[in-house]
């Protein structure tokens, strides 16, 4: 299956409000971390317009979801207890996210080691 396909057919906020829950139509199933998607938002604001841009969001181990709002039939928008709210999670980047999770925060813990930042 492509990612051009790929939808998903469940999405769940923990009751505590600190993980996503995710089911596609492949049948993959991912619980993401609010922290990791507060970490490593989609948005400008983090991503900035170039790698160069890029920030290194840290102190963030507590965030919460705290709204999930549609964006048409592709992505949702996630509103963090930080007021953070300009990402959009594609479908695709969502699926990115929950199969690479090991890696990406492997690389986000990395770089906050390196920077002397915290959780």
């Amino acid at each position: 299956m492509s990612d051009t396909t790929i939808w998903p057919t469940e999405l769940r906020v923990a009751k505590d409000r600190k993980s996503l829950k995710i089911t596609f139509n492949s049948g993959e199933a991912f619980e993401i971390s609010a922290e990791m998607l507060r970490v490593l938002s989609p948005s400008a604001e983090v991503q900035g317009h170039s790698p160069e841009q890029r920030i290194t969001v840290w102190g963030k181990r507590d965030i919460t979801i705290s709204e999930m709002v549609p964006i048409g039939n592709y992505a949702v928008r996630i509103v963090f207890d930080d007021r953070h709210d300009t990402g959009i999670f594609t479908w695709t980047y969502l699926a990115r996210l929950g199969r690479d999770r090991e890696a990406l925060w492997q690389e986000h813990l990395d770089e906050l080691q390196e920077k002397g930042l915290s959780r």
